[in-house]
């Protein structure tokens, strides 16, 4: 019976509907139209840092979500292996860009945290999602109002209903 365990698929991630559903929100195009966020590799990982640091903050706030939390952080790290090997990165480094990213989501998740608490995102935003590079006021402002409108729709929904990957409007 082992022999033939080899051969089935593995058990579907249940966070992969959430997961899908933070790529899909950071791919909106109006991030990187209305907002200015670079349309290169780092900026599509710096706005999926910010969308997904959103549904994390949201899945820390409760007993029931700090697992879902650590789970999708995980699947984060998976998809961004999966990314790096596929654009030609070799197995020798690829750990060491995954620290750094993981690192880097970190900070992030720390920052936006601090951001939303004192009610001012856009130092935070300017930092690491701009990079230090100033977007104007109107694209900053058009990123900063989305993060925190999902923010907020993200406190009241309920977590069964993220996990489905379902991500409010």
């Amino acid at each position: 019976m082992r022999l033939l365990d080899l051969f089935r698929s593995p058990p579907p991630d249940p966070l992969a509907p959430l997961y899908d559903a933070v790529i899909a929100r950071a791919r909106q195009p109006h991030w990187y139209v209305e907002g200015a966020v670079p349309d290169t590799t780092d900026g599509r990982f710096d706005m999926l840092a910010a969308v997904l640091s959103m549904v994390l903050l949201r899945l820390e706030d409760t007993p029931e979500g700090a697992m879902p939390a650590v789970r999708l952080a995980e699947r984060f790290v998976d998809d961004m292996d999966g990314q790096l090997r596929q654009s030609g990165i070799g197995d020798i480094v690829v750990g060491k860009h995954i620290g750094k990213m993981m690192a880097m989501l970190g900070g992030r998740l720390g920052a936006y945290r601090e951001g939303l608490a004192a009610g001012a995102l856009t130092p935070a935003l300017l930092r690491n999602l701009y990079r230090g590079e100033d977007p104007g006021a109107t694209a900053l402002a058009h990123v900063a109002g989305g993060l925190e409108a999902l923010h907020r729709a993200l406190a009241a929904t309920a977590i069964d209903t993220l996990l489905a990957g379902r991500l409010p409007e």
